[in-house]
């Protein structure tokens, strides 16, 4: 007669166990992401002081950061594919270990030669990092609980930025940017030496539309959704959608704001704007600590939304639509207005607002893709995506060369037209249930 309550105590404390475990890897990969993002941001922050150490102009230096970009694509697509067969744990610590020993060389000296070749092996080596973290995380969890954690490690994007800015524009001012690589060199092999002893692979398939789950609790097979959609989907089905189309445009254009805040914001505060280098340091934070209660909110819309039965297409599409819109709408007003301070506060709101579209895409992505498509169709559409990257800097950098502080201004008025191009892709092209059900004609 106990065998039942029995039973049942071991069922609750083994799915108590299973849910702390859950939150310590999302917390471990909000981390991960930090130092992502900390990796990302610090020749941004050093932009002045790397030009005049190097002797660089602004094409050049931007050109070095397009650099990071060049094997971030393809890296990208080779990890997103294998993720689906590779364990994420291990994936995710090799990134780890690469992304650190990847700073060492330029940490020690050397040139522009040597900076390059440092940040094409480290964009390689982090290409990956955020569609592998994601599906890692939101392998944890059954379709209706991602909107949080998902959004969390999009939030250790931003976190990275704001926690590391004032420190590294510190170490640099104080130190040297050299010295800023090397916290970050050591930064990567703490948190490695972390996930290897805590770190775990989910149990929930990314496609998790079920009652039940993928994980067949609602008597479906493991590896097949309610709805019969399977793994034997081909990509290019996938990648034909509108709802991965529009996703993709979308996030491309939210991403090329995220690639200016972090290597250009830093310089166009203090060259165009007139900053000093430490306001410049603790201002560059206001966007990204804009963009983590973007996320935070949206996260919490889209899930109330989705309780009250609202598709996808209003919960993703229509609220990330709206976000897009409102940053291409400060973006053009802070060309037009006049003063510095009506600027600053208009290119933050641009900035803020445009970045904030990626747990959107992601979540709406991994809603699309059947079993075992899910890491292939989120790394493409990141490798998509992040070639924004490697565009971005390298116009902005020609920009300045040819018009001085006007460049700037036009920086901001052509991601202002790229964030409205991305608002249209998501309001109209974004629907998950209408190309779910053609996926499985």
């Amino acid at each position: 007669m106990s065998a039942v309550p029995t039973l049942t105590r071991k069922a609750v404390g083994a799915e108590d166990k299973s849910s702390r475990r859950a939150w310590t890897v999302t917390a471990l990969l909000v981390v991960f992401m930090m130092v992502n993002f900390a990796d990302k941001s610090v020749l941004g922050l050093a932009a002045d002081e790397i030009r005049a150490d190097l002797d660089l102009s602004a094409t050049q230096f931007g050109l070095a950061n397009s650099a990071f970009f060049l094997l971030f694509s393809v890296a990208a697509v080779v990890v997103g594919l294998a993720a689906d067969r590779v364990s994420p744990k291990v994936l995710l610590l090799a990134m780890a270990l690469l992304w650190s020993v990847a700073q060492i060389p330029a940490a020690i000296g050397g040139g522009l030669a040597v900076l390059v070749a440092s940040r094409v092996f480290l964009g390689a080596a982090e290409g990956p990092a955020f569609p592998v973290a994601q599906q890692a995380t939101l392998a944890w969890f059954p379709d209706h609980k991602r909107n949080l954690p998902g959004a969390l490690i999009t939030l250790g994007v931003t976190l990275g930025v704001i926690v590391s800015a004032p420190g590294l524009s510190w170490m640099i001012q104080h130190h040297g940017w050299r010295s800023a690589l090397w916290v970050l060199v050591v930064a990567g092999l703490l948190w490695a030496a972390a996930w290897v002893v805590f770190g775990a692979d989910g149990r929930h398939g990314m496609r998790d539309r079920g009652p039940g789950g993928a994980d067949g609790r609602d008597g479906t097979k493991a590896g097949a959704g309610r709805d019969g959609v399977r793994a034997a989907v081909p990509y290019r089905r996938i990648f034909a959608t509108r709802t991965w189309i529009g996703a993709t445009v979308a996030y491309f254009t939210s991403y090329w704001i995220v690639a200016l805040m972090l290597v250009w914001m830093p310089s166009y505060l203090r060259n165009a704007l007139g900053y000093s280098a430490h306001t410049a340091g603790l201002i560059i934070v206001a966007p990204w600590v804009l963009g983590a209660l973007l996320l935070l909110g949206q996260a919490g819309l889209t899930g109330l939304l989705l309780r009250r039965g609202a598709g996808s297409r209003r919960a993703r599409g229509q609220v990330g639509g709206w976000l897009l819109a409102l940053g291409a709408a400060a973006c053009v007003a802070a060309v037009l207005v006049d003063g510095t301070s009506a600027k600053t506060v208009l290119v933050i709101l641009g900035c803020g607002f445009g970045g904030a579209y990626a747990t959107i895409a992601v979540t709406t992505v991994a809603e699309l893709a059947p079993p075992g498509r899910d890491g292939g169709a989120l790394g493409v559409m990141n490798a998509v995506v992040t070639a924004s990257g490697l565009a971005a800097p390298a116009v902005v950098g020609a920009l300045v060369d040819a018009q001085g502080s006007a460049g700037y201004q036009h920086a901001v008025l052509l991601s202002g037209l790229l964030l409205a191009v991305g608002a249209v892709a998501s309001f109209l092209l974004i629907d998950p249930a209408r190309d779910i059900a053609r996926l499985k004609v």
